[in-house]
């Protein structure tokens, strides 16, 4: 890296002061996995929001849960947030928004009054039904750059380090 001339520090006096500072450390984010994965998640995460967004009225975290409850019925909104790594209050807000819009049922445990079960509604179910096999369909598109053999592999991969990032919890 050069150093800034006198005539740019004089023109951008944050060039010379950053050049002066002693050297950091290297964080090079297109090979760092975390950036990476955060990122490509994020734009799979779009592709598949465009699909049901404007069709259904939904956004990414309501979808999520709905994915969730459609596979789990009966958890609560806490443990919604645990399945998905989602923000507690993130999933609240959205469980608020699918139940006013009559996507998702809450029911009070008998048991702990504190504690709601949601599941999905008739018309939640519906939604559900719909947006599986073009998330699916989209699913299928991006494997296709792989082989079988690829497939595999990247499950068994992605597998290991589910594993590994538990253990560094």
């Amino acid at each position: 890296m050069r150093k800034p001339s006198a005539q740019t520090s004089v023109r951008n006096p944050r060039a010379r002061a950053v050049a002066d500072e002693p050297t950091h450390a290297v964080l090079e984010l297109d090979q760092f996995l975390p950036y990476r994965l955060s990122v490509l998640s994020n734009r799979i995460s779009q592709d598949i929001a465009g699909l049901y967004e404007e069709r259904f009225g939904i956004g990414i975290t309501e979808w999520r849960v709905i994915a969730v409850l459609g596979r789990y019925p009966g958890l609560s909104a806490n443990e919604v947030a645990e399945r998905t790594a989602m923000d507690k209050v993130a999933v609240s807000r959205a469980v608020r928004s699918l139940v006013d819009k009559e996507l998702v049922q809450q029911a009070f445990s008998g048991e702990d009054r504190r504690r709601s079960e949601l599941c999905l509604s008739r018309k939640g179910f519906r939604i559900f039904d719909e947006i599986v096999p073009l998330a699916l369909d989209y699913q299928r598109q991006l494997q296709a750059a792989f082989t079988e053999t690829e497939r595999a592999q990247f499950l068994r991969l992605v597998e290991k380090l589910e594993a590994a990032e538990q253990t560094l919890m």
